[in-house]
This record gives structure tokens, C-alpha cells and sequence, in this order.
């Protein structure tokens, strides 16, 4: 798997998922898109199972949390590790990305 995902961030995904009523079927969609500061942004979603294709996704499952990763996606996020930061200077999830020469600031966005 592109990506592993800890526990601490797989509490949060519960959370949410709970929060919002998601219900049975639902999974956390994880990807890269063309923006940024350094010209990739990391994109977390939820999304349904009527949405995930064979084909073109790889699912896998971290403490509970079912993970998806598009297969164009996964290039970039090979090896990287997602948790969850709580602190007086910031709350939300990070990436810890092996493939990232450079990243912004925010740690959002990312060059590979």
C-alpha cells in the first residue's frame, strides 16, 4: 500500500465518519491534485462504495478505517504516512512524504 494511515489519524477518520452519518460503505479517499504552492496538494475525502473502481483504485484497511488511493495517486504517495496533529499551534492531519524534494510552508502542498 501507497499509504499508511496511524491510529491517532484513524480516530479522527472515525470520528468524522461518525459525525457526519456516513454509514456502511463509505471509505476515506486519499490522492494528489495539480496545485499548491509547490505544485501538488494532498487531497483527503470520504466517498461511497458505488465510487470505487478495481481498475483504477487500491483499497486497503488501517485500524478499522477502509483507505482508497487512486493507482495515478499512489506514484506520488508511496510510502508516505498519514497522522493526525493536536496542538495550541495547529489541528489536522499531516503527511510525512518520503518523495517530497520540496514542500511549502503549510506542509499541504508538496514537489516530487
Amino acid at each position: 500500500m501507497s499509504v499508511l494511515i496511524t491510529e491517532k489519524a484513524a480516530s479522527e477518520v472515525k470520528r468524522i465518519m461518525e459525525d457526519q452519518k456516513l454509514g456502511e460503505g463509505a471509505f476515506l479517499r486519499v490522492g494528489v491534485t495539480g496545485g499548491g504552492c509547490s505544485g501538488f496538494s494532498y487531497a483527503l475525502g470520504f466517498d461511497k462504495g458505488e465510487n470505487y473502481d478495481a481498475q483504477a483504485d487500491a483499497k486497503h484497511e488501517f485500524h478499522g478505517v477502509p483507505v482508497v488511493v487512486d493507482k495515478k495517486s499512489a506514484l506520488y504517495l508511496d510510502g508516505t504516512t498519514v497522522d493526525f496533529y493536536e496542538g495550541i499551534d495547529k489541528r489536522g492531519f499531516t503527511f510525512e512524504n518520503p518523495n517530497a524534494v520540496k514542500s511549502c510552508g503549510c506542509g499541504s502542498s508538496f514537489q516530487a
